[in-house]
């Protein structure tokens, strides 16, 4: 048997044990992932002591790029939960947006938000401003409910600095300021469609809270829901701006300040600018580390004016705390990346498909949508993926970004009941029926996947 296909079938078999140590065992992932890596490092003929050498190294050079940015992350969504910030940006949103264009703010609202939150505690966050709005306006809590979910999802599953789209550019050593401009872009025709199809979803399933009691009711979908004055819907939804909390100026400010410099970096070395004390200045305060550091700073001081010093340490703790499990996941996905590039494997199969007419990018994206479907976790399937492709990367020619992109993309397939958002959603705005919770969310998820994929398509051919 030829090395190559002896590697092959060690990816195969570890893979297949991984899917089966997550699904059916109490196994915990991260161990999944490092026995799958030693797995496929042994049947790939790799030395015992260069199987434990690349798990060391590999696991250390991921979380050793990328490890200090997901801390500063999770303390800073912290931070913008506990002050009350994300429910100012939300309340912001809608009053910019105005009458009728409720579905859109919520959209926007997700987008911010899941940028330092996961998308489940930011839908958590918000649910009682969904409640509230469909209340006041009549309009269906499916509507609402899909376009705020739809909005969380692409800023947690594209966009740098949130946590899944950070650790799948640290496996692929890709350019974060890239990631970001181009995430977002494939985020935007995404929500566009989610909207759409939100506004259909609230038509066939019109749903509303009971006025004065826990519960839903579903009126005449034709009744109708006039207000003489504009504001009277923003001065009524679900949670009111009070004195006590900040400012939409410094809830905005420790978010949108180091995705500035960021992008003023990334965009000064596309252009090629001369290097100078201005440019080496914008350089330091463009990288990610540091941009990351003065958002949190800029949070610490301007958002927790009334908390104590114990509460805000507190706060920032809780927040470490559940970065462990991304931490690790980082750390195997560039454990594993690092056994397949050893094994010789990704050079392997990035000559095999060089040879095909495959296009290279369609692997990351359909191993991310394999793994998504079998075991749930985008997060998982995303970092899987890039570790998986990231050997092969060179091979392939393929744009780190752009690969790190179809992971993501891959990843938000067809959301069913092995995904916790799934439940969340549905839950929180009272839907119960089966058939119904799949079309909110799962058709939600595909309809994302799908339009995602020509997004990315486009791009990675004119920018690839």
């Amino acid at each position: 048997m030829s090395t190559g296909m002896q590697t092959i079938i060690g990816l195969i078999i570890g893979m297949s044990l991984l899917i089966f140590l997550i699904t059916k065992t109490k196994v915990h992932v991260f161990l999944g992932v490092i026995i799958c890596a030693i797995t496929i490092g042994l049947i790939g003929g790799m030395d015992q002591s260069k199987v434990v050498d690349s798990i060391t190294k590999g696991f250390g050079n991921s979380l050793s790029s990328i490890g200090i940015i997901i801390g500063f992350g999770v303390m800073l969504g912290k931070l913008l939960e506990t002050s009350g910030a994300t429910k100012v940006m939300a309340n912001t949103f809608i009053k910019i947006f105005g009458r009728g264009k409720e579905e859109e703010a919520l959209a926007a609202s997700g987008f911010v938000t899941s940028l330092s939150i996961f998308c489940t505690s930011g839908f958590i966050i918000l649910a009682p401003l969904v409640k509230g709005l469909s209340r006041k306006t009549r309009k269906s809590v499916v509507s609402l409910g899909v376009a705020l979910a739809g909005g969380l999802l692409m800023s947690h599953c594209l966009v740098p600095p949130a946590a899944g789209p950070i650790g799948v550019a640290g496996i692929l050593n890709a350019n974060i300021g890239r990631f970001m401009l181009f995430g977002t872009i494939t985020a935007i025709p995404i929500i566009i469609v989610i909207l759409l199809y939100a506004r259909y979803l609230g038509k066939q399933i019109h749903q509303i809270p009971n006025e004065t009691e826990d519960g839903w009711i579903r009126p005449d979908k034709n009744e109708s829901f006039e207000k003489d004055e504009q504001d009277e819907i923003a001065a009524t939804i679900a949670v009111e701006q009070d004195k006590n909390l900040p400012s939409p100026f410094m809830c905005f400010a420790p978010i949108l300040i180091p995705i500035i410099l960021i992008l003023i970096n990334t965009i000064s070395k596309s252009l090629g600018l001369k290097a100078g004390t201005a440019s080496s200045f914008l350089s330091f305060l463009g990288a990610p580390v540091v941009a990351l550091s003065i958002g949190l700073l800029i949070a610490i001081f301007g958002l927790t004016k009334t908390q104590s010093k114990s509460d805000a340490l507190n706060s920032m703790e809780d927040g470490l705390k559940a970065s462990g499990k991304l931490m690790l996941l980082v750390g195997g996905g560039g454990a594993l990346g690092m056994i397949i590039q050893n094994s010789g494997l990704g050079a392997f199969i990035a000559t095999s498909i060089s040879k095909t007419s495959i296009p290279p990018i369609l692997i990351p994206f359909l191993i991310a949508s394999l793994l998504r479907l079998v075991q749930g976790s985008g997060s998982v399937s995303s970092m899987t993926a890039a570790s998986v492709t990231a050997p092969m990367v060179p091979g392939l020619h393929l744009d780190p970004v752009f690969a790190g992109l179809a992971a993501c993309v891959g990843s938000m397939v067809f959301s069913y009941f092995n995904d916790s958002y799934f439940w969340v959603i549905n839950e929180s705005i009272g839907i119960k029926d089966v058939k119904e919770q799949m079309r909110v969310w799962s058709v939600t998820t595909t309809l994302a996947w799908a339009t995602g994929l020509v997004a990315l398509l486009a791009l990675n051919f004119f920018f690839g």
